[in-house]
């Protein structure tokens, strides 16, 4: 009785995949795949699907090692700031422009079905990446997977930011060509001179003066 239980629900399941992927066939011989469009609800529940399928099942019931502490979250903030903040934004949010154009876009990690992880799933996602979306794979080594241990804690307080830690953050930010060529110019007119103008001479440390 109970293998042919097993056996019905198993070729039910099959039917309503056949149907959804024959929906998302349609829709998308229609419009394409594009990262511009929001995705179907049927699309974000098998992807979902599909992201808790591929952790291992001794992942998801790992602790984390590091104790928390406002050193560790200091420590994590910098790191996210430099790192992840770029695809994620400094809060977490992912409204971004890297994260908007993403497919699928960046989750709002301040979220339930990121927070609703355990540490040791958000730790695999951090050190492994997941395939077919713009996370990529930071493990690696020994130091990283305290880093990713760290960021575990962060992800957990994203939702309790205040504004002087998100300012903080925008101070460490990972700077572009433009932004440093703007600082360098600012630099430059506080000092008196104009953004054009450069010494005449400079000397490097250790050489001697003709």
């Amino acid at each position: 009785m109970r293998r042919l239980l097993w056996v019905i629900t198993g070729a039910v399941a099959a039917v309503i995949l056949a149907a959804a992927a024959g929906f998302i066939l349609v829709k998308t011989r229609a419009n394409g795949f594009s990262a511009r469009a929001q995705p179907m609800a049927v699309e974000v529940v098998l992807a979902q699907a599909a992201r808790d399928l591929a952790l291992p099942r001794d992942a998801k019931i790992k602790q984390n090692p590091i104790p928390r502490s406002p050193e560790v979250l200091a420590e994590a903030m910098a790191h996210w700031a430099d790192h992840c903040s770029v695809c994620h934004a400094n809060n977490g949010s992912g409204d971004i422009e890297m994260g908007r154009r993403m497919y699928p876009p960046a989750p709002d990690m301040r979220k339930a079905p990121t927070q609703s992880m355990t540490d040791g799933e958000l730790f695999f996602i951090i050190e492994n990446g997941i395939r077919l979306t713009g996370m990529p794979a930071w493990g690696g080594s020994q130091a990283g997977q305290q880093d990713s241990w760290k960021l575990v804690h962060f992800i957990r307080h994203l939702k309790d930011l205040s504004p002087a830690e998100i300012a903080e953050m925008e101070k460490l930010d990972p700077k572009s060509p433009g932004d440093m060529e703007e600082e360098k110019q600012e630099e430059q007119f506080l000092k008196g001179r104009t953004p054009t103008e450069v010494p005449k001479h400079h000397h490097h440390s250790g050489e001697q003066k003709q």
